[in-house]
Formats: structure tokens, C-alpha cells, sequence
């Protein structure tokens, strides 16, 4: 875990160290001076005994005691250099700049390995190797620019990869982001993403002041630590956001080729974020502006205003916020309404985009403010779009702005697109703690990803009516491979999922004997093949007994064919609910409209098993099929409970039986009464 030495150390070695500030050794002393470390500050380097006025020794056996060592050295000298300082320098933390190492191959992961074991068996803490450094209130131990501006209530960063950290951290200045710590993890040889999340919430009362948490992720090592300390964290109060790369093939060879990194299902990153309440982002512009919502104050509804003096930047805002379930209300009739229009230009508009024209000033820019916070309680939050041609100072109006946000109680989203025209004016609105959105888009599509992230979810597992004995000995009767309808049926029955009346029969007369029993209309299916459909092998609507009898001799010519499945015919929208089991991560339950249709419009959302009814609900409602489960223009949706209820059974039969690998139960067809299982496909791996 990290520890004081590495977040505060009173003394710092940089080994490697350099008067050529273009190589990583001098850039990072020259940092680390600029920034005016308060510590002792000592250099080794065995060719230059004075290095840019720093006590210099030529090895690291000539040092004092030392806190801190920061290598900057190549990989192959960095064994004997952790040896020493670990075995006669009493150093107790690590950040080890340099390349060279598991990302490079078996050999440099022997190397890497071999320092991890020296570390740990001293009881010290490493960041790295192959990383750019950490940023801390105590010190710029980074060899990179630009160092954002260092506050306690900044954000804080822990990032996979160091040059992304760099790009981040150029998205986040301009839009007045500043950040409390920023640790560049590299390879993560010891300390990881989950162990920086463990340290925030094992010390989550010296972390109150740093409340927004950003991570850039390439792999996740440990699932479960990741999990339960991110959620912990966000049930504090903290709130989080990330970026999760690598997650396919492509993605997955850039990043194990960067960093050594394995890459992950993207279903299950999905699932795993929506589990802790992470908010999932895919870009830097992205990240940083939703750390910019984050950091705003929270706004507390869905009714948002849009306050302009520009039309083309509101109608865009206007449409990225409704996209995402952000409502902008019309400004019904009212004295107030029209008290605001009267303290307007003629030809302004009050009915939301309110439009107060280019020549609005400072002062009407205040009365908007105060009408949407004090007069109009159907209003949540407001975002004000103002920028500028170049021809004025709009430093008056930018004054509003930043008093008004500070006093309001609903939250102000500042558009300041201007950054080149006024950007005195704009320095000034940033310096008093303010953040900007000069991209109204992106706020927009940032906004609603906020408020679209679900709370993190509960721990209970339901169990009502899953009947896990049961479950536990159809499993360990069931050799590997695809369960057979019956055994399906049987383990479906155990976890009380719904099905649909079915009948296996190999013979012409088994056939005709099923169908009396289910009744008509029927459908007939082949066992065997995988892809029924493909192969011709489903027949719907059979409605008498020549008909079974002619479509079971077809049938049972198909490849691979081994009997006929006889099922009750049901009626409704198909749905689709399958999962499937990512090492370390567990299962991924996925749903969506189901039929052929899963693979085209790939409109599934993920959870990980177990899942809770409010983990079910969300997934059901972020489908973009949403509507249509729903019901629309006088069509009869399904039962929301019933499906939810279906999925989280499943999860919870999943979590007792680890043996199975994949499962389908497309469709299921579902209307407002009933929701049953028509077709279902398991797996079975032991």
C-alpha cells in the first residue's frame, strides 16, 4: 500500500539525476527544484559531482539514509540500486521512471520481479516502473510538463499509462481543472490501480478535501479488490470516473504491448463500473469534463435551463441534453415569466433556450440567474453560454458568473467558448476556482452521463424461490458441453424461471404424442445444431398433426440433428437475456431485445452476477430498446418487474454454479402478464 514516505517524504534521491534537463533524470531534479521541495533533495551520478546546485554523490552506497529513491537509471542497473538502498539506506519508497521491463518481455520481467520481492521484503512501496512519476502536495517527481496547478480540493489521477497522464492533465488545465495527486503507475509492478483505490478508501478521512477520483486504466488485476473499494469509496461520498482501455483484441495487443498489460471484456468492464457507480468515460475530453460536472455542484434534477446570447451553441446544447434524459422545459405563462422579458433587450426569448441576444450585458445576465435560482422551482440546474467576437472585455459578465455560481444553490455549468478572444478575461474567471465547458456538446453528453451512472449497487443476493441445492446437484450430474432441453428445463425450474411447455421426441410417433399434450399452435425445433434458424431448423405456427408429422421427416434430415423439440407457441416481444464467465471477473449477465436481433443491433446492457433488482431495472432501462420494452403509440410493452425478476434469478443461479460458461435464453417472449422462456442454450465447463 502506499505509504507517508512515498505521499510526503522528507528526503528524495534522484538516481540517474543529470544537468541535461531534456533527459528524464534532469527534467525530473529541475521539477522537483521549481516546485520547491522542502525536503532533503540528493542526486547520484557517477560522472558529474555537481548537478544543478543539488548535493550530488557518485553512487548510491555514498548516500545518507534517504526516504525516497526516484530511478532514472537503465532497468538492468536498477536490481543492485533497489538492493542497496533497501538493505543499507533504510528507503521505504520507490518510483522507478525507467523502461525496459515486463513490457518488454520475459526477461525484463524477471528483472521486474526481482525488484517487486526486494521491495516488499523490506516493506516498502513502488510505483512503476515505466511511468512518468508522481505529482503529490510535497513534490513534482515527474519528468514531464505540464504540472497542473497542486490544490488539496483538486481532483485526484491515478493513471495506467504516463503519456496519457500527460494529455490528460493538457484536457484538464485550460478548462481550470486543478488536481490534488497525480501517480503514474506504469507496469504496476506492485502498486496498481486497486491498491491506489484501497489507499483512498482505507484513509478515506485524510481524503475528504479530494472528493472526485480519475483513473486511466489498462488492466485490471484484481476485480474484486477494484470493486469493493471503489464502491466503498463512492458510499462515502466520493465520486468516480474512468477510463477503461483496451478492451478489444486491437486495444488488447496496444496495451499488453505498452505495459504488459492483459486486457479484459468490455461487457465486463461495463458491468463492473455500473457495479461500483463508476461513471464510464472513452476519451480524455470526455474524462475531463466530466470531472469538471463532478466537481461542479450536483444538480439535483432533470430540468435544466439554457441561458444564451448565442442560438447555433444552445440548440446543440439543448439537443445533447435531451438525448441523454436532460429536460429543457418551456417557461410556461406567468407575471414572472413576463417580468423577465420586461428586464430584457426587445427580442429577447424567455422560453427556454432563454435567449438574451449578443448585446446582452452583465447585469441582465444577473436577473436570468436570479429569476431561474429564486422564481422558478421547476428549474434544477442552469447552463450559461457566453463567449465573445473579440470586440470587448466581457470581464463584467465573467464576474457575475463567478459570483453567482458561488452563491447559488442550484448548479451553474459555465460555456466560455472564447478561449483565444478573451483570454485575459477567461484567466481571470479560472484563477478564482472556477472550471469552464468551452465545448457545450461535450458538457451536454458529460451531464447525462453523470446522471445516467446508478448508485453503487447492494450486496444481498436474492434468493427467493431459487431453490440452490437443487441447482448445485443438476450441475454435478451434468457432464461437460451443452446442457440437453431437459436438464435446461430442470435447472431453469430449480431457480424458478419461467419456460415454456416442451417435449423432446426422436420418433414420427413421440412427435404426434407431444403435440397432444402442449397443444396447438406449437413450434418444432431441431437439437443439435447451434444456430437453429440458420440451418432451417425452427418452424413456427404448427397447427395440426400432418403438419407435425411432415416437418419432424424434414427436420430429422438436417446435419447434426439428433431429435425434435415439440414447444408451446408464446406470444409477445422477444427478449434476450444471456451471460457469460470472464476469468476473475465472474459472470456477465447481459440483456436486450432478444431474437435475431441481438446480433445486429448489439443493444445489450451488462451486470455482473450477482445482480440486485436496482442493478436489473438500470441495465433494463439504459437499453436504446428501451421504449419498445415500455410500450409505444398504443403498443403493449412487457413486464419491467418480470424481466428484472428474470435476470436477477439468473444472476443468482449463476453465482452458485461457476461450472457454466455460456448461456442464452433467446428469446423470451414477454407482454404485460407474463414473461416466459422459449429457447435457452447452456454450457457447461467443469
Amino acid at each position: 500500500m502506499l505509504n507517508r514516505q512515498l505521499l510526503s517524504p522528507a528526503s528524495i534521491v534522484v538516481v540517474g539525476a543529470s544537468n541535461n534537463v531534456t533527459k528524464p533524470g534532469g527534467k525530473i531534479l529541475k521539477n522537483l527544484l521549481e516546485h520547491e521541495f522542502e525536503g532533503q533533495l540528493y542526486a547520484v551520478n557517477p560522472n558529474d559531482l555537481s548537478i544543478q546546485g543539488v548535493q550530488t554523490f557518485a553512487s548510491v552506497s555514498a548516500l545518507p539514509e534517504v526516504e525516497l529513491a526516484i530511478l532514472a537509471i537503465p532497468a538492468k542497473s536498477c536490481t543492485e540500486a533497489v538492493a542497496i538502498l533497501t538493505r543499507e539506506k533504510q528507503t521505504k519508497a520507490f518510483i522507478i521512471i525507467s523502461g525496459g521491463f515486463s513490457e518488454m518481455g520475459p526477461e525484463g520481467a524477471l528483472i521486474e520481479q526481482e525488484i517487486v520481492d526486494l521491495v516488499s521484503k523490506a516493506g516498502a512501496c513502488l510505483i512503476g516502473p515505466n511511468c512518468i512519476g508522481m505529482l503529490t502536495h510535497s513534490y513534482a517527481g515527474v519528468f514531464t510538463e505540464p504540472i497542473p496547478r497542486l490544490e488539496p480540493t483538486g481532483v485526484d489521477f491515478v493513471s495506467g499509462s504516463g503519456a496519457t497522464a500527460v494529455f490528460i492533465m493538457e484536457s484538464a488545465i485550460p478548462k481550470g481543472l486543478t488536481f490534488s495527486r497525480v501517480i503514474s503507475v506504469g507496469n504496476s509492478a506492485q502498486l496498481g490501480v486497486e491498491e491506489v483505490l484501497e489507499y483512498w478508501d482505507l484513509h478515506s478521512e485524510l481524503e475528504a478535501q479530494a472528493l472526485v477520483k480519475l483513473l486511466y486504466i489498462e488492466t485490471i488485476h484484481n476485480p474484486d479488490k477494484f470493486l469493493f473499494h471503489a464502491t466503498s469509496l463512492v458510499r462515502k461520498g466520493f465520486r468516480l470516473a474512468a477510463i477503461k482501455a483496451g478492451s478489444s483484441k486491437a486495444g488488447s495487443r496496444a496495451a499488453s504491448s505498452h505495459t504488459g498489460a492483459m486486457a479484459s471484456s468490455d461487457s465486463a468492464v461495463e458491468a463492473l463500473f455500473r457495479k461500483a457507480g463508476i461513471v464510464r468515460c472513452y476519451g480524455r475530453e470526455e474524462l475531463t469534463t466530466v470531472a469538471c460536472v463532478l466537481m461542479s455542484k450536483q444538480m439535483k434534477g432533470k430540468n435544466m435551463a439554457i441561458i444564451t446570447h448565442a442560438g447555433g451553441p444552445a440548440v446543440m446544447l439543448t439537443d445533447a441534453l435531451e438525448a441523454g434524459g436532460v429536460n429543457i422545459p418551456n417557461i410556461p405563462d406567468s407575471p414572472v415569466k413576463q417580468r423577465l422579458k420586461d428586464a430584457l433587450f426587445p427580442g429577447s426569448s424567455v422560453e427556454n433556450p432563454i435567449d438574451f441576444l449578443a448585446t446582452g450585458t452583465a447585469e441582465q445576465l444577473n436577473t436570468i440567474i436570479d429569476t431561474c435560482e429564486n422564481e422558478m422551482d421547476d428549474i434544477d440546474g442552469m447552463a450559461v453560454i457566453f463567449g465573445s467576437p473579440g470586440l470587448t472585455s466581457v470581464k463584467d459578465v465573467y464576474e457575475v458568473l463567478d459570483k453567482k455560481m458561488k452563491q447559488c444553490k442550484k448548479p451553474i455549468y459555465p460555456i466560455l467558448p472564447s478561449v483565444m478572444n478573451v483570454k485575459k478575461d477567461l484567466a481571470y474567471f479560472l484563477s478564482h476556482g472556477n472550471v469552464n465547458f468551452p465545448d457545450e456538446v461535450l458538457l451536454g453528453r458529460a451531464l447525462t452521463r453523470v446522471k445516467l451512472t446508478p448508485k453503487p449497487s447492494g450486496q444481498e443476493i436474492f434468493l427467493d424461490g431459487v431453490d440452490v441445492p437443487r441447482i448445485r446437484r443438476i450441475i454435478d450430474s451434468c457432464p461437460n458441453g451443452y446442457l440437453s432441453p431437459e436438464m435446461i428445463e430442470q435447472l431453469l425450474a430449480a431457480a424458478s424461471i419461467p419456460f415454456v411447455r416442451e417435449i423432446v421426441a426422436h420418433t414420427e410417433p413421440e412427435a404426434l404424442a407431444a403435440a397432444d399434450r402442449i397443444g396447438f399452435p406449437l413450434v418444432m425445433k431441431v437439437v443439435g445444431p447451434l444456430h437453429k434458424t440458420d440451418v432451417g431448423g425452427v418452424t413456427l405456427n404448427v397447427r395440426s398433426k400432418e403438419m407435425v408429422a411432415v416437418e419432424f421427416n424434414r427436420m430429422m434430415k438436417i446435419k447434426e440433428t439428433t431429435a425434435i423439440l415439440l414447444a408451446e407457441q408464446a406470444e409477445g416481444i422477444e427478449l434476450f437475456v444471456g451471460a457469460s464467465y470472464e476469468p476473475k471477473f465472474g459472470h456477465v449477465v447481459l440483456c436486450g431485445i432478444g431474437g435475431i436481433f441481438v446480433e445486429v443491433l448489439k443493444d445489450t446492457t451488462s451486470g455482473l452476477a450477482p445482480l440486485t433488482f436496482e442493478e436489473a431495472n438500470s441495465m433494463i432501462r439504459n437499453l436504446k430498446a428501451y421504449p419498445i420494452i415500455k410500450g409505444y403509440r398504443g403498443k403493449c410493452g412487457v413486464s419491467r418487474k418480470t424481466f428484472a425478476e428474470i435476470i436477477v434469478r439468473l444472476s443468482t443461479m449463476l453465482r452458485f454454479a461457476t461450472e457454466i460458461k455460456e448461456m442464452d435464453l433467446n428469446p423470451l417472449m414477454g407482454n404485460k402478464n407474463r414473461i416466459v422462456a422459449v429457447d435457452a442454450r447452456i454450457r457447461i465447463e467443469k
